[in-house]
């Protein structure tokens, strides 16, 4: 859920190998009746029976989770309709060495707890309560403003195409006094939406909360209620709950959420104010019997969740991205491979990170779920990998030959697609939009004809290498990851690739905006240079015994600009590392830091705009005098440095007053 994290975190010391649970364990584990180990219709595959899963399994986590610096991790096989394998790996509890057991030990699934959400809309909708493509404000008591006159609707909200921007405040906290109530939390700021309907894919947590608060305001039930009456009773979810606080039985199985195994320090419990987003509790078996009512098409064990073409909409209504690639449903990530149609959910909070996998052809599921972040975004890749290698083991397809293009063509739409790029999923109208200067996505073009991508980096942490198989669609050299862009009059408006397509695009920035980083850094460090030459060239002029030469207004602009590039150091500095600490502290964006964010603001507004002005005075004395010519320079491109930060301050938000974001 989280999934803004970006910090380089210090090494550690390795961290001592969890010992998986004993298949003894396992068995003796209360869970609904095992599968049949008959093999699936594997082609050339292997056989997907529960002995060859565990030991498949117990061959990669181990270790995976060892490498990654991962306290403990719960994963969950499911086929036709029964549990094939659960298994817990590692501790739940490192300083209690309290092993995973799947069926007791609770893991946080973040935005898997999507699903939840999106399967309750689906039943109102069934029932008549809800439609899809009506204007959400009928069911508010609020109004979300509409974009180019239209409004969202639930089905956008589903999509992820409703255009809002993203919203952070108070997004994780680990103080359970800091909670808001749903409609409190979704009124106190509705985001803007910074897209048109129906038209980008932008991933939002807010809009789905606002989804599971249509949920409160129309069956007449809370959220927490609703979920328990008719999904968790129905499926025998005994040990899920989407509460803060989590009711005290539940608690007791909780397992730790760990930065690092080797730390050693259990994270405080994460409370999450848009909780339908986010803020699922529940163990591996419970989860099996969430997977399997789906892959049922909406029923478990003589339990309905849904209707059969109720489920089959939201597994198969698909919302396109861009070009070819994986599409949203109504809920699900497509996340299709080896010609297996598949659906999925990720979900992160700062400790846990989690996948959910749904083969609804073939009747498979998958739930992964880790109590760590591990180191240099272990979970990632060890989610991804298990993904991709169950597919490819129990799930093979033959993969259609790559045509690929002309050389003399793949260079020139390489060029083309080369340049600056922002995320369509971000802040926009508020200070946090600093992110968007902070970390813009490149796309490079490879002296061989292939792209590389700055975010995209491959398990040793180089950039992946992107091929093009046709106009415009390139594939990952050492995968089935597909990269597509959309073109107009010959240029390159936005692109997107897999995993990332159904749920957001990236933009093509301007080239003033592209430049934006750069001549900001440029601007810090002229500031920066300028204070330190001020006690410098003092005591330089006392060791030597020269006198000041400046004198009048021309002595005056001299100092007072000094003064100004230090408050205006200060106020950019200071907004800046309160975005970067938000971002790798989540914590630090609960409801107690509002005053320092107006503060901030405030200073800021006051600093800036005058030092601007200040720098341009000294500029024109400095020019008009009978100065050094290296002087007069320095002069303008201070004077430059200070009117681009008054442009980023007005630009990217941090004038003003306020603190939602």
């Amino acid at each position: 859920m989280a999934g803004l994290l970006g910090l380089v975190l210090a090494h550690a010391a390795p961290a001592q190998v969890p010992d998986p649970l004993p298949p003894e364990a396992v068995e003796a584990a209360p869970a609904p009746t095992q599968a049949q180990e008959s093999p699936s219709d594997a082609g050339d595959g292997v056989a997907l029976t529960r002995a060859d899963a565990e030991a498949w399994l117990d061959g990669y986590l181990p270790y995976a989770l060892a490498a990654g610096d991962i306290a403990g991790a719960v994963v969950v096989v499911v086929k036709d309709g029964r549990v094939l394998l659960q298994k817990g790996y590692g501790y739940a509890d490192v300083a209690e060495r309290t092993p995973v057991d799947p069926a007791s030990t609770l893991f946080r699934p973040g935005s898997v707890s999507k699903l939840f959400t999106w399967t309750a809309v689906m039943q109102l909708v069934e029932q008549g309560k809800l439609d899809l493509d009506a204007d959400v404000n009928q069911y508010l008591d609020f109004e979300i403003p509409p974009r180019d006159g239209k409004p969202v609707t639930l089905r956008n909200v589903m999509t992820h195409t409703a255009g809002f921007e993203e919203q952070i405040r108070a997004l994780i906290t680990p103080d359970a006094d800091a909670i808001t109530p749903l409609g409190e939390a979704l009124k106190h700021w509705v985001p803007e939406r910074i897209h048109a309907p129906g038209s980008t894919p932008a991933y939002s947590n807010y809009a789905t909360a606002m989804a599971g608060y249509i949920v409160e305001r129309v069956s007449g039930e809370s959220f927490d209620d609703y979920i328990e009456r008719h999904i968790f009773q129905p499926l025998g979810m005994a040990h899920s709950s989407f509460r803060q606080p989590l009711p005290p039985a539940l608690l007791a199985k909780m397992s730790k959420g760990y930065a690092k195994a080797s730390d050693g320090e259990a994270k405080d419990y994460e409370f999450i104010s848009l909780a339908p987003a986010g803020s699922l509790a529940s163990t591996g078996a419970d989860m099996a019997r969430f997977m399997i009512a789906h892959l049922q098409r909406g029923a478990y064990d003589g339990a309905r969740i849904l209707r059969g073409d109720t489920a089959r909409m939201m597994h198969t209504t698909g919302q396109a991205s861009v070009g070819p690639l994986n599409r949203m449903m109504l809920g699900f990530y497509e996340t299709s491979v080896n010609g297996h149609r598949a659906i999925a959910h990720g979900g992160d909070t700062q400790w846990f990170h989690s996948d959910l996998q749904l083969f609804p052809d073939d009747g498979i599921g998958v739930f992964v779920s880790m109590n760590s972040s591990g180191r240099d975004g272990a979970t990632g890749h060890i989610r991804n990998a298990l993904a991709r290698g169950f597919a490819d083991r129990y799930l093979p397809g033959k993969a259609a030959p790559a045509k690929g293009v002309p050389a003399q063509d793949a260079k020139q739409h390489a060029q083309q697609i080369a340049g600056t790029y922002t995320s369509s999923r971000r802040p926009d109208s508020n200070f946090m939009s600093l992110v968007n200067l902070l970390g813009p996505v490149k796309v490079v073009a490879n002296k061989d004809g292939t792209i590389s991508v700055t975010l995209a980096l491959g398990p040793g942490g180089a950039p992946k290498k992107w091929r093009e198989v046709a106009p415009y669609l390139w594939q990952d050299t050492a995968s089935t990851d597909r990269l597509a862009a959309d073109v107009v009059d010959g240029n390159v408006t936005r692109f997107t690739m897999e995993p990332y397509a159904p749920i957001m695009v990236f933009q093509r920035l301007s080239t003033w905006r592209a430049l934006a980083m750069p001549l900001f850094v440029a601007s810090l460090a002229i500031l920066l240079l300028t204070v330190l030459a001020w006690p410098v060239s003092a005591l330089v002029r006392r060791y030597y015994g020269v006198q000041y030469r400046l004198a009048g207004n021309d002595a005056r602009a001299h100092r007072l600009v000094r003064i100004a590039a230090l408050l205006m150091l200060v106020a950019m500095g200071a907004m800046l590392g309160l975005v970067v600490s938000m971002l790798g502290d989540l914590a630090l964006t609960s409801a107690s830091m509002d005053g320092w964010i107006i503060a901030l603001r405030l200073f800021a507004t006051v600093v800036l705009p005058l030092g601007a002005l200040i720098a341009l005075w000294n500029a024109w004395h400095a020019l008009r005098g009978q100065r050094r010519i290296l002087a007069k320079l320095w002069a303008v491109l201070l004077a430059l440095a200070c009117l681009f930060l008054l442009w980023i301050g007005f630009a990217d938000h941090v004038i003003g007053f306020g603190a939602n974001y």
